[in-house]
């Protein structure tokens, strides 16, 4: 079935078309990507279809059935509003019934006549609409995600939180389609692989923007190329439409040579001054006119990363036990911007901090190339911003060879004169650029090898795409003819194709590399090595492949799965009355059913107040009263909610 119709849409950006008489449709359980350089158009072709923003030609008509739940690269929310009332800020009829479900749960003790007579009649709606096992799938996404507190709100939350909960969103609410823009960003290498099965093995049809290439490979079966302001369709998924795009290129090159070819010896035949009386010269002439207004192939101009490249010493870099703590609950991600704790703190305090980084050491040869692989929080950023300089450890040390320069790529990158154009930006750091084959290049001519060709150049900084102001910054910190680089979510904004040049770079760079990244081919592409940050701040090897380490996950997983199979199996077989008593759920008494509606009640209120504790507990309090008592109650209300949710569980 059809669930949506794209019928010559149109858009004009600054200087040209976007895009023109785009058609497409989408039928159900369809997975569909868009692929296309920095600046083609991808996201407002999505937004386009959203109706975010309006065509200026065409038309774009939804199945009136279908329902669509768009995901931005950048998700626009209310500050003010709780994660709870943003996830369930929809129409959907089954999303306003669990909504208010669950809001009158939390009243549950203190129920007026009619709030109580409302939650019946809303268990009922529960009932026949077999909504509680949607519930439990709402349950379970955000339980994937990290989203707990539900009461916590939006504007409390950092970028990478922001993303989840508008993903969460999207894949809660009732509808047919998914339009999903960048859906990777800021998911961690482990929640990218669950939300491509899922993704794989929803029934509701998807159209993605993604440079995500296992992801496009995994769920998509058709690509869709913007390109030149016109969009393609290659069936099959990225692989294949990289075999598909390789033959299309080698036909039209054939094409223009055999054109080229006819019009040499045309052009010997119109030089003989032919009779263009007869109807047979007139025709040769006007096949020769179309032959010469054929539209040749335009390949692409390519530009390469390339640097002249200073050589490392006998030392390089080395980790000394290297061990960094924040107090519970502190955001890691943002370490290296926040309060570090007193110097000067007892044990006390002490015992309130988790560990990030616990004694640490590692010696780098030459060439080596590690990713780090961790949970979102785990202290990866952490990590490489000690080893830059950025942050001081607790303890231990690092310990930088002589010849050893660093380039480091921030995950978030800032430009202090964002007012500058993109030469002037290069020019400020140097004017004349030397290259490993000898060449000198000015900055102009520089850009131009990186893709920066002509009235871009002279473009401020604010006027770039994100991708752009990526690659530019990415240029700039080349310059400098590093030995040592690290790159911190390197492939965040930046195309398949930039991202392709910049792995053809790095595999051939003789120097170190220290890479954090959520896309598994960059990582498997540059990388031969794994650091893995554990939760209690020990970090492990693994030599192989991020994909091969992924694998080995899910492996233990599957095992784990059939030692629990095995051990049930084992386990004495109790008697045919008691499998029959066992096989017949107890249903609660009413006295049960409202201390269980309690219990959820009170283990949201101690779970937000156990939010708002750490958040004390992290901000740098120096007075070790309040430090004191807040870590008291901290250890009773968690052995508090231990007690209801093991009653919660018995209940349920």
């Amino acid at each position: 079935m059809n669930l949506l119709s794209i019928k010559d849409l149109s858009k004009i950006g600054r200087e040209a078309p976007l895009f023109t008489n785009v058609t497409l449709g989408l039928d159900e359980g369809q997975k569909a990507a868009l692929i296309g350089k920095n600046g083609a158009g991808k996201s407002t072709l999505l937004n386009t279809i959203a109706g975010v923003i309006a065509p200026d030609n065409g038309s774009v008509v939804f199945n009136k059935d279908s329902g669509f739940s768009y995901l931005a690269q950048t998700p626009a929310f209310d500050g003010e509003d709780t994660i709870r009332s943003h996830i369930f800020k929809n129409d959907s009829p089954k999303l306003k019934i669990i909504k208010e479900y669950q809001e009158l749960c939390l009243s549950l003790g203190n129920m007026s006549q009619a709030q109580a007579e409302r939650f019946a009649a809303l268990e009922k709606k529960m009932d026949d609409g077999d909504l509680w096992n949607y519930e439990a799938q709402i349950s379970s996404i955000l339980s994937t995600l990290g989203i707990h507190d539900l009461e916590r709100r939006m504007k409390t939350l950092s970028g990478g939180m922001t993303k989840k909960v508008a993903l969460a969103q999207v894949l809660v609410e009732d509808t047919k389609i998914l339009l999903l823009d960048e859906p990777t960003n800021h998911l961690d290498i482990k929640t990218i692989s669950w939300l491509e099965d899922y993704l794989r093995n929803t029934s509701r049809a998807v159209f993605m923007v993604t440079h995500d290439r296992y992801f496009l490979d995994s769920v998509c079966s058709d690509i869709y190329e913007l390109e030149r302001g016109r969009l393609t369709l290659y069936h099959g998924n990225y692989s294949e439409y990289l075999e598909k795009k390789e033959k299309e290129i080698e036909i039209a090159k054939n094409t223009d040579r055999r054109i080229e070819s006819v019009l040499r010896f045309e052009r010997d035949w119109l030089l003989r001054g032919p009779c263009a009386r007869g109807t047979k010269a007139k025709a040769r002439i006007q096949r020769d006119q179309q032959l010469i207004a054929h539209e040749k192939f335009q390949e692409d101009k390519g530009f390469s990363f390339e640097t002249k490249e200073t050589r490392l010493g006998g030392k390089i870099l080395e980790l000394h036990r290297l061990s960094k703590n924040f107090p519970k609950g502190f955001a890691v991600a943002n370490s290296s911007q926040a309060q570090e704790p007193a110097a000067n703190q007892n044990s006390s305090q002490a015992q309130n901090s988790a560990p990030v980084l616990k004694d640490f050491s590692y010696t780098f040869s030459k060439g080596q190339k590690i990713g780090i692989f961790g949970n979102n929080g785990s202290g990866k950023t952490t990590l490489l911003n000690m080893i830059a300089g950025r942050l001081e450890p607790d303890s231990g040390s690092v310990v930088l060879g002589v010849n050893t320069h660093i380039a480091y790529y921030e995950q978030n990158p800032t430009f202090k004169d964002s007012s500058m154009t993109a030469l002037e930006y290069i020019e400020e750091a140097a004017e004349w650029i030397e290259l490993n084959d000898g060449r000198k290049l000015s900055a102009a001519l520089f850009l131009n090898e990186f893709g920066f060709e002509g009235k871009i150049q002279h473009s401020p900084v604010t006027a770039l795409s994100g991708g752009e102001k990526k690659r530019l910054y990415l240029v700039r910190l080349l310059i400098s003819n590093p030995n040592f680089i690290i790159l911190d979510e390197p492939t965040n904004d930046f195309d398949i194709w930039t991202m392709n040049v910049l792995e053809d770079f790095l595999t051939q760079f003789k120097g170190c590399l220290l890479v954090v990244s959520h896309d598994r081919y960059f990582m498997d592409k540059v990388c031969d090595t794994l650091f893995i940050l554990e939760d209690d701040g020990a970090v492990a090897g693994f030599v192989g492949k991020c994909s091969e380490y992924i694998e080995l996950l899910k492996e233990r997983e599957r095992e784990a799965v059939r030692d629990s199979k095995q051990a049930k199996e084992a386990a004495p077989q109790k008697s045919s009355q008691d499998q029959n008593a066992a096989a017949k759920p107890k249903k609660l008494s009413f006295k049960e059913q409202k201390e269980f509606a309690a219990l959820e009640a009170d283990i949201e209120k101690l779970e937000a107040r156990k939010a708002e504790l750490e958040g004390l507990l992290s901000s740098g309090e120096s007075d070790f009263a309040k430090i004191r008592a807040w870590n008291d109650e901290y250890q009773t209300l968690s052995a508090d909610l231990d007690a209801k949710y093991a009653r919660w569980d018995e209940l349920a």
